[in-house]
This record gives structure tokens, sequence and C-alpha cells, in this order.
């Protein structure tokens, strides 16, 4: 989990990203870094998974013109990451990270489609004067805007946003209502009036006075019978799509573990990742003294 901001248009009493990642602190212990522009600010708070010591945030290209902030995590990245030095970019770092920026530069608005991940990042384009941003496919990855006359935030929390907004935020009886009927706030609401969520699987470009453009959606999710295979054929492909989901999982530079929560999904993803690491996974459950709720049984 990191932390990511963003401030998109001039305003004086918004000099400072530092005053939105300061809010976030508790996403990202291991390190924080602030890129500003004037017209555009970007600032991160980091927790180290991929490239500890190299993969520090807001990540340039290799002039300078682009800037990424990210929180997630791209399980795609080595096979992005050849492509993209096929297609001539050079890499400075060995993170995830990285092939966001040159994912960028090389489809701009398309890239999202090519990660295969959980994130949701920003990059601050110099050339374009534009911040663009992304959510991933299912929405794993919170990213928030707060959109003023002259002026519009972005962050990965709803309270950084409410905390230094420079009036009260009021509340959206529309998001009160959809809760109440369907016990969530559906994208794009927030509680608040004139800030919204990034539905999931979308993206949406900011200009530099930070008027927001039109939400663009990249995927959807499908379903297309196959017919004429049979169940052995099915659970053959089953095996394989498991193992190599929880394989590109895996990869880190830093300890994980699991969560067995005591039900079929967790257990077989643990199983999994015991046949394909070479030493125990580490997994973790949480139990109760009442048995009804415990999930250590």
């Amino acid at each position: 989990m990191c932390g990511i901001a963003a401030i998109i248009g001039h305003q004086p009493q918004f000099d400072a990203v530092e005053q939105l990642i300061s809010k976030i602190t508790h996403r990202g212990p291991d390190g924080s870094g602030v890129i500003a522009k004037g017209w555009g600010q970007l600032g991160h708070r980091r927790l180290s998974i991929i490239d500890v010591e190299g993969g520090a945030q807001p990540l340039a290209n290799e002039n300078g013109t682009c800037f990424v902030s990210f929180n997630g995590e791209i399980y795609n990245y080595p096979e992005l990451r050849s492509e993209l030095q096929a297609a001539g970019h050079r890499f400075r770092t060995s993170c995830d990270t990285e092939v966001i920026v040159h994912a960028y530069e090389e489809g701009g608005e398309s890239c999202p489609s090519r990660l295969r991940g959980m994130f949701a990042f920003a990059v601050l384009d110099e050339n374009r004067r534009s911040v663009f941003a992304a959510r991933d496919r299912l929405g794993i990855k919170p990213l928030v805007y707060y959109c003023m006359p002259d002026v519009t935030m972005l962050a990965s929390e709803l309270s950084a946003i409410a905390a230094i907004a420079p009036q009260p935020l009021e509340i959206n009886l529309e998001a009160v209502h959809a809760f109440l009927r369907l016990g969530y706030i559906p994208a794009p609401l927030t509680i608040y009036k004139n800030v919204w969520k990034l539905p999931p699987a979308s993206s949406i470009t900011f200009s530099r006075d930070g008027k927001p453009g039109a939400i663009r959606q990249y995927w959807d999710l499908k379903f297309d019978p196959l017919y004429g295979r049979t169940r052995e054929q099915w659970i053959e492909e089953l095996d394989y799509q498991i193992r190599e989901s929880v394989k590109i999982h895996l990869r880190s530079d830093v300890d994980f573990g699991a969560f067995l929560s005591g039900g079929i999904d967790s257990s077989l993803v643990v199983s999994y990742m015991s046949e394909l690491l070479e030493k125990p996974a580490k997994t973790f459950s949480i139990g109760f003294e009442d048995k009804e709720f415990s999930e250590c049984q």
C-alpha cells in the first residue's frame, strides 16, 4: 500500500502538495517525494516492495518530461520492461513503477490496458501540460479527486482531501440516499459534493488549469461462453489459470504472506503458493474466543 497525491492548477494556498501527502503518511512509511512544476504538483508516500533501494517516487522518464506517482503492483512488469526496452526506452531502476511512465510515453491514454495488476497512478506530463490518472480493472486501489473552479486535488484517500480543503466539504445527499438504499456509495459518487471516485477500469486527464476531461473506460468484464470442452479440459484450464495467476503475484523483493480466512478460496491460493515457493508460505489468520467468528479452525 502506497499513497499518491496531486494538485493541478495554480492557487496560492495549494503551493505545496506536502499538505496532501502528510495526511496519508500511514500508507507509505518507507519514504516520500514531491515534484512541483507550478501548474502541477505530484506527491508520493512509499511502501517498498519492488526495488527497495531504487524505486523512489515520483519517478521520471529518460528526459524528465513525465513523472509518475503510483500505488499498487504491476505483476507483468518484467514482460512489459522487455517490450519497452526493445522499443528504445531506457530504464534506470528495476522496479515495476518505471514501466508505467514508459508505457505512457509509448501509448498515452491507452497504457492502462497493458498493465496487469492492482493500481492507481497519476502521470504528470510536462509536454502536454496535463495529468493523466488511471485505476485498475476491479477498483482494488482507491483514487478520488476534488474539483474547484481553478484547482483540482487528487489523492488516495478521501480523508486527506477533506483535511486540507479550503472550506468544509458539503455532504452529498444523493450519496447518502445511495448508501441507505444499496449499503455502499457507488462510483463516481463520494459522501461529499464535488469530490469524485474514479471508477474502476477507468482513466481521466486533467488540463493544466485543473479541469477534468471525460472519464474513459478501458476495460469491461465479459462472459463469452465456450462450448466443446470436456470436464477434464476445463479442470486443466482452471488449474493453469490459478497457478499462473498465483505465480505472477509472488514477484516481490520483500517478505510476504497470505491471509487465511478459513474459506476454500484462500486455502486454494496457499496450496498453490506452497507448490511454487522454495520455502513454506507464511500465513496469518484471525482468531476469537467465540468460535463462530474465529478463522483459525
